[in-house]
């Protein structure tokens, strides 16, 4: 049924090249299915197609900026997500994942949690977005904060293994560790990705500091070892 789907879609834009419906439909069924190489081509071929680039063309750019960050191209989807605000600027959806991109890699944190705070004032009943802002606090050390957004984020996305774990990291910092190790295994009950599984039960045995300490060992250690083989 999936190649069926795909290869109706295909004979679609090949019909009518200029169908950006066509376009969007196949490269949103690829991001699903985490084919994330041919959803770029496919958004990559749309782009070609435009003409005018009007303000409706916001969503494109933005689908075509999140394949590329899934695939770890992050100098392609940058330039895409900041196009799509020049589109359309007050889009929550993009506001809050470039801002979270940029929370993760620790860049442009002002910027960031500003891009964030205007998307929960437009959807403040959005757990995920809600979940952004708490985590922003959190990266930048504010977690009195992030224990009180990501509360709400839980509140809002019970079931989320991402915002669990968030609010759990979040209590462990402000000293509520019975709380954070409960919040952990809620976490680990939702099936999370195999890395982030294996982190929770990581913190579960020897405690978040231990495993931060740990991390950061391992990054020195990493670039040590880079400096070492370039400098060979």
């Amino acid at each position: 049924m999936l190649q069926e789907a795909i290869d109706k879609l295909k004979g679609f834009i090949e019909d009518d090249p200029s169908d950006l419906a066509g376009y969007m439909t196949l490269g949103g069924l690829f991001n699903r299915e985490k084919r994330y190489r041919e959803a770029a081509d496919v958004y990559d071929d749309a782009v070609a197609q435009l003409g005018k680039v009007e303000k409706h063309h916001w969503n494109l750019f933005f689908r075509r900026g999140i394949a590329y960050e899934r695939l770890k191209e992050w100098e392609k989807a940058e330039p895409n997500f900041k196009r799509s605000l020049e589109l359309s600027a007050n889009q929550p959806e993009v506001l809050n994942y470039l801002g979270y991109s940029w929370l993760e890699m620790g860049r442009n944190l002002d910027q960031a949690m500003d891009m964030i705070r205007k998307a929960v004032e437009q959807r403040p009943e959005d757990g995920y977005i809600v979940d952004s802002l708490g985590w922003g606090y959190y990266r930048t050390g504010d977690f009195e904060n992030a224990v009180k957004e990501l509360e709400r984020a839980v509140e809002l996305r019970p079931i989320d293994p991402v915002i669990n774990d968030h609010f759990g990291d979040a209590l462990w910092r402000v000293g509520r560790k019975r709380e954070a190790a409960f919040q952990w295994r809620r976490a680990l009950s939702f099936e999370p990705e195999d890395k982030d599984r294996l982190r929770i039960v990581r913190k579960l045995d020897i405690g978040l500091d231990a495993v931060l300490e740990e991390e950061a060992e391992d990054a020195a250690s990493g670039a040590a070892g880079a400096t070492a083989n370039d400098g060979g």
